[in-house]
Order: structure tokens, then sequence, then C-alpha cells
């Protein structure tokens, strides 16, 4: 009877029955008997099981964005640079059609579906209607858009360049990122980038000299930034120009007029030409540095005669036509200077510099910071007037450290410091004369450094046992934070005693930096001070012979500094 039914079926009727039998099968009903796959013989070819058609499904207009659930974040898809159309994310069948829909009409678009088991619920559209745009979350993108940039404010952009330039400094970072786009170019431009610039020359090949190409080329570079960002400049330093130097200087000091700080390191050519230019232009330039830069004496002689009311610091470098700018300054060229420092470089020895220090208390009675490195003071006396003098009353830092040996004694040291108050700074590497009486005598209560090591390689001097530290630590055993003892030879004993008053001191936050290189410190004595002192964060132990093996290195911080109290004990 199935067969003869299926004869007589019409063949407007297949699409209904083909939809029941495939419920059926679906639904686990119907006739269980295999069926054979070939077509039957005489049976039409329109009989061929035809898979079932998805009906329409209806669906609103979605919005102009889909949004996506990850596992950590909400991915948010432009309809606009999607793809795919529609709120379903599938992507597109080769070779089929796109069904135009026309504005203003409901018609429905006809989607094919699978029939699968346990398919998911069909998704219903409403007539697509015209509607009001719904704003985008965000804009595409096109491939040349530098829109992002453009996002940024300004003043975010500073801040950001800001942190860089003092890292790294203005130059050559702030030319890079100017270059980056319109809104860039404009941050990079703003004058508080462009207060602290430091210019260096090219590098060159031992041997060679700078092309004339590439000299102009450098000219015209630092002519346009002189022009167009030095504006606001406060500080300018100038590194390794071996030509040119004039021309530099005379374009800072003319276009310039804030100029506070100039500093040539390593420079050579500095004329007359540059100093008449600085006095002519620069009236709020306070510091200047030459250290190891070739000039003009009388140059330099000739502005501070006539401009060294406004300088507060000055550097220079040791050199037997240099001395002449220390005996000036002793003369009264610089009343209110703050700091003066001269140097030279660590392998030259014997380096001796003739100086009255009551001539500099006279003449400089504002002067808080005095640097001699590596250079040894020539004490001269002062024929009239020597006991009016008042000393360093405002003097801060104290530094005539060498590599050498020093034939400075406690009376020089009393005749700079008698009347140093305010001092916190005391430098007195390589000086191995100075006594600890002659420190307990000063009349600072108030150090917080004081450097003492023996570090020149030669065997001048005592090497007899020394005493008397205790004095030291005992004075000043409230505020020193650093405490440089080292190749020292203080007794055993004495440095036990010295260490246990440190260990006294009230605040157990005030020591940071202890050095006990070479000395002949034991373990009795490291216990208290590294047990108290909760802030040590560096202590030098290398060298140290009354110290078991293993423990004769650098400590830095205090987790190190902990464990080496757990070896001692």
């Amino acid at each position: 009877m199935m067969d003869s039914s299926q004869g007589e079926d019409s063949p407007h009727s297949e699409g209904s029955k083909d939809t029941a039998a495939g419920t059926s099968n679906a639904s686990g009903q119907g006739d269980n008997r295999p069926k054979s796959m070939k077509r039957k013989s005489g049976e039409p070819k329109e009989r061929k099981a035809k898979k079932p058609k998805k009906g329409r499904v209806q669906r609103s207009a979605g919005p102009g964005y889909t949004v996506h659930q990850g596992e950590d974040m909400l991915l948010v898809i432009s309809s606009s640079t999607s793809q795919y159309d529609g709120s379903v994310w599938a992507p597109k069948k080769k070779g089929s059609k796109k069904k135009k829909l026309s504005k203003g009409k409901g018609k429905t678009v006809q989607v094919k579906k699978r029939n699968t088991v346990g398919a998911k619920s069909k998704l219903v559209k409403a007539p697509v209607t015209e509607e009001k745009q719904v704003p985008l979350l965000f804009e595409p993108e096109k491939a040349t858009d530098q829109r992002w940039a453009q996002s940024l404010p300004e003043e975010v952009l500073i801040n950001i360049f800001q942190l860089v330039v003092v890292q790294d400094g203005a130059v050559p970072f702030l030319c890079r990122v100017g270059r980056v786009c319109r809104l860039w170019n404009v941050a990079a431009s703003s004058p508080v980038l462009w207060r602290k610039v430091t210019v260096s020359y090219c590098w060159i090949a031992p041997g060679k000299s700078q092309l004339p190409k590439t000299e102009a080329k450098i000219k015209e570079t630092f002519s346009w930034l002189a022009h167009n960002r030095f504006s606001q400049l406060r500080e300018f330093s100038l590194h390794h120009w071996t030509k040119n130097v004039n021309y530099a200087i005379d374009l800072v000091s003319r276009l310039c007029p804030h100029l506070g700080s100039l500093t040539l390191s390593y420079c050579t050519g500095l004329t007359e030409t540059a100093f008449h230019s600085l006095g002519l232009h620069s009236r709020s330039l306070q510091s200047l540095n030459l250290q190891y830069t070739e000039f003009q004496v009388d140059g330099l002689l000739g502005y501070l005669e006539n401009h060294g009311v406004q300088i507060r610091h000055i550097l220079f470098t040791h050199g037997l036509k240099n001395d002449r700018l220390l005996t000036a300054i002793t003369r009264g060229c610089c009343p209110d200077l703050e700091l003066l420092e001269v140097n030279t470089k660590l392998d030259s020895k014997d380096c001796e510099l003739p100086v009255c220090i009551q001539a500099l208390q006279v003449a400089c009675p504002k002067l808080k910071t005095f640097r001699m490195l590596n250079v040894r003071p020539l004490h001269k006396t002062m024929r009239n007037g020597a006991e009016s003098t008042p000393g360093f009353p405002l003097l801060e830092e104290l530094c005539i450290a060498t590599t050498s040996y020093s034939y400075m004694s406690d009376k020089d040291l009393w005749d700079i410091l008698f009347g140093s108050t305010r001092l916190r700074v005391l430098d007195l590497r390589g000086c191995s004369r100075i006594t600890p009486s002659g420190l307990a005598a000063l009349p600072c209560l108030e150090l917080e450094c004081l450097f003492w090591g023996q570090y020149f390689s030669s065997h001048v001097g005592s090497s007899s046992t020394k005493k008397g530290l205790h004095l030291v630590t005992q004075k000043w055993s409230q505020t020193l934070q650093q405490l440089d003892i080292a190749n020292q030879l203080f007794s055993e004993e004495d440095l036990e005693t010295a260490m246990s008053h440190l260990a006294q001191a009230t605040d157990a936050e005030t020591l940071r930096s202890l050095n006990l290189s070479g000395t002949r410190i034991t373990p009795p004595a490291l216990r208290p001070i590294i047990g108290l002192m909760t802030a040590l964060n560096y202590l030098n132990l290398s060298s140290c012979r009354y110290l078991p093996r293993g423990l004769k290195r650098i400590y830095r911080g205090q987790e190190d500094i902990r464990q080496l109290l757990d070896k001692l004990e």
C-alpha cells in the first residue's frame, strides 16, 4: 500500500510529505526498514530526496555595532568595518548572492538552515523599516588615519615628554617626536620642555676632521633650534665641541635672555669674543662650568671683573694658566659666590694650588660649597686682617679629597672651618694627617656625611695604629648618615667602642652607609651596629682580615645585611 500511495501522490504535495517524513525521522517514529539509496527504475528524477528548506525568519534591524563577550573583555565590532551583515557572527558562503532590500519595504530575508538534531531556537526578525541612525561607539580607522594621536590632549603629551626629557634630555628626543604628527609637533615645541638642553658633537674618527658639508649642516640645525626652541632656555650644556664654540655661545647669549647656567665640557676654541657676548646679553647668567675646557684666561678674567657680581657658581679645572682665576676670586670679583670647585683628572699627581684661605673667606662670605678634587691646597697667610676673618659661616660642604698623600693638618682644617657651624658634608679622603681629636674639635654639631678613607696607593704616611675614633662617632652619632673610614688603622678595641656609640643613636634610621673596608673590624663590633641600625643599606667589609671567610665583601640592601647578622650570630 505504501508503494501505491506514493505513486498516486501529486507533485504538489511532495514538499509537505517530505517535511512530514523528516519530522517523523527526527522524532524516532515511522518505518524502520532499511531503504535503498539507489533510485528505482521508472521513478522520476524529481523523487530524489531534497534537503529541507529553512523557514523564512524575520529579523529586526540591528544596531551599528555588535558586542561579543570574550574571556576577559567585551569586543565591540562596528558593522561598517565588519565583512559580515547582521548581528550573527557567521561567515558568508561562497557563491551566495545578496538580496537587496528596497528602502521603505518590509521584505524578509530567506535564510537556509541546516536540519540538525537539537537545533537552536529560531531567531525572529521584524520587518526592516527605516530607523534613526544609531551612533557608533567608535569610528573605523583608515590606513592613513592619524586621529588616534590627535585625540590626546596636548597637556598630557607635554607631561609625557617632560618625563623623557628629564631622563634622556631634550635633544634629540624632542626633535624626533616633533616629526610624528602636527599635534606632537606642537607639544614638542612647548617652551617648558626646552628649558634645559644638552648638545653634544657628532662622533669623529681619530685623525679625521669634520666634513665641510656636515659642519655647515650642524651650524644650520643649531641656528634653527636657537631661533625656534630656545626662547625659554635656562640651562645649556655643550660637550666635545672642537669648532664653532664661539658661534654657539654667541647665538645662545643673544637669543636666550633667561640663560642662567652655562656648561662647557671638553670644548676647545673658546675665545674672548664669546665672553664678551655673554657680558653683553646674558644678564641672568649665574653658573659657569668650564671643566676640562680650553679657553682664553684673559677673556674669562675680564668677564669676572665686569660681571662677576652676578656669578653664584663657578667650576674650572686646575692648570698652569687657570690658577689666575682663583687669585682673581680671592680679590673679591665674585662677592656672592656660593659654589667654588677646582678639580683635575684622577690620574694627575702632585697637583698643588696655592690659595689664601683667609683672603677667600673675606672675598666670598656667602660660600656654601668648597671643593678641591684631587688638588692639594698650599695655604698662604694674609699679611693684614687675618684675625678679623669671619670664616665661612654658611659653608655646608667641604671637599679636599685626593688620590695621593695630602699634607693637610689639623690646624689647616681648623683655619678653614673654625666658623662653619652649618657644615653637613666633610670629605677628607687621602688626608691621613688629620686626627680624630682634630675632627672632634670642629664647631659643626650636625655633620651628616664624613668621608675619611685612605685610597692612595703609595706607602707614604704612618702605618702605626691609631686611636680615638670613638671621639668622632660619639660627637655625631645622632646625625651621621654616611661614614667612610676605609683603610684607617684603628685598633680592634677602638673600633668596637666607636661602633657601640653609633648603635646608641636615638633614631635607628639615621645611619644608611658604612664603609669599613681594610679595617680591623671584628664580629663583636659589627653585631650591635647591624642589629640596631635598621635603615643601613650599604656595608663594605672587603679586605677585613679579622672577619671569617665568606663575609669579606660588599653588602647592598637591608635583606642582605640581615642575612649577615644571622651568620655573625
